[in-house]
């Protein structure tokens, strides 16, 4: 049996506006993209007709769908809590940790209050870390492994 993990899904209210931060801001790369309708109701599990774009992004290994529904629209919002059920966050290991939080601010993102600290490792070296918003409200979270002093 061989199971290996595909891709992840986010629902966005915005698709040039999601590309902008995911692609031009973190680095993912342009994939395929569908358009699906009404015929895909029982799969999507969505009220009402549709008109749905399906993109997809990539980026070392990992795949992003994102999915713009320009009919119905989207509700509710991305979760808030980490103990809420269900996919809380993306985390991304990176360096440059600073540089990168100045581009995906220019890109749309925001940082979750609050989020920012330091994690030592018995071998003296640490994680940096904090949590940013992308222009939806979904959480990524951002971790640089510092060397020991």
């Amino acid at each position: 049996m061989t199971i290996k993990l595909s891709h992840v899904g986010l629902c966005i209210a915005d698709l040039d506006r999601s590309l902008h931060f995911y692609c031009d801001g973190l680095g993912f790369e342009h994939g395929d993209q569908f358009e699906m309708g009404n015929e895909f109701k029982p799969v999507l599990e969505v009220e009402g007709d549709i008109q749905l774009t399906s993109k997809f992004i990539y980026r070392d290994g990992m795949t992003i769908e994102l999915s713009y529904y320009a009919q119905p629209g989207h509700h509710g919002q991305p979760l808030s809590s980490r103990n809420h059920l269900g996919l809380t966050h993306l985390t991304f290991h990176v360096s440059e940790l600073e540089n990168l939080i100045t581009i995906l601010l220019e890109h749309g993102g925001s940082i979750v209050e609050g989020t920012r600290m330091s994690m030592p490792y018995p071998d003296g070296s640490s994680i940096e870390l904090v949590f940013i918003a992308d222009p939806d409200g979904n959480r990524l979270e951002l971790m640089e492994r510092l060397a020991a002093h």
